[in-house]
């Protein structure tokens, strides 16, 4: 592991040659910045084969990468929020590890089936019979 390798967890690191990074012109208002410079960011990340993630971490990043993600298991992230190229870049790379982080994290315990109390079900029948009286005594009233 280098210096510039993106921690997460222990199941989940991102190395920098796992991530390609492309710049394209931004839409949106700039003027004539828009149509001179390249500032978004096209951030590729190649979740598939990452030797950095774990096989758990792997199928979940690209479950929750939903349209972001490739065929090929590659995750595409795309940023142009800001006017500079940095900041896009940063804010690239922060959305990705914001999505690997939520990936990497363990799975909720499993639910612990419950039983209602002998009192809980004998309350209950009892309303539902009080119920049901006070419906059958709104129906037709028999003359004797």
């Amino acid at each position: 592991m280098s210096g510039d390798d993106i921690i997460i967890s222990a199941e989940a690191v991102i190395r920098p040659d796992d991530l390609t990074e492309s710049f394209v012109r931004a839409s949106g208002p700039g003027g004539q910045n828009v149509n001179k410079v390249a500032t978004a960011v096209q951030l590729r990340f190649d979740a598939a084969n990452a030797p950095g993630l774990s096989e758990r971490v792997r199928a979940r990043v690209i479950r929750l990468a939903g349209q972001r993600a490739t065929k090929d298991g590659v995750v595409v992230i795309e940023a142009d929020r800001f006017r500079t190229q940095e900041r896009n870049r940063a804010d690239a790379r922060e959305r990705l590890t914001a999505l690997v982080a939520r990936a990497a994290e363990p799975p909720p315990p499993p639910r612990k089936k419950t039983k209602p109390s002998r009192g809980a079900v004998e309350r209950r029948l009892k309303e539902k019979a009080g119920r049901s009286n006070v419906k059958k005594l709104r129906g037709r009233v028999e003359r004797d």
